[in-house]
């Protein structure tokens, strides 16, 4: 069950965040983290993100959600960017980062807004 596992989650993981991003997170694994990279996979995309029960977008508005609320910038930067596998639109991400700022705070949701920002700018040059 384990391979089938991380095999699905392998194959969401690059769905969600592109299998551009995820070869540069396996180039950049080790001995030392190869074990919690195998968890992640198995476990947050094979058992969670393969669900039914929601659809990638929800999935992809509650991650930014939380990881805003938590403040897991390098995440949230990641997740943002993977809107543009997930179908969740620039407008559904303002809307996500306004209800942080009334359940987590103006400034969790100040820095999630600078992020998204910084992303876009960053989508939008990659275009050119």
């Amino acid at each position: 069950m384990s391979d089938e596992l991380f095999d699905k989650g392998m194959a969401v993981r690059k769905a969600v965040l592109g299998a551009e991003y995820v070869a540069r997170a396996e180039a950049n694994k080790t001995h030392f983290d190869a074990d919690f990279q195998r968890y992640v996979t198995e476990n947050a995309w094979g058992a969670v993100w393969a669900r039914p029960g929601l659809e990638k977008n929800i999935r992809s508005m509650l991650t930014i959600a939380m990881l805003a609320a938590l403040g897991r910038h390098e995440e949230l930067g990641a997740h943002i960017r993977a809107t543009r596998n997930t179908g969740v639109t620039r407008e559904e991400v303002k809307e996500v980062l306004l209800q942080v700022a009334v359940y987590a705070g103006a400034p969790a949701a100040n820095s999630a807004f600078a992020i998204a920002k910084r992303i876009y700018q960053e989508i939008e040059e990659e275009k050119k």
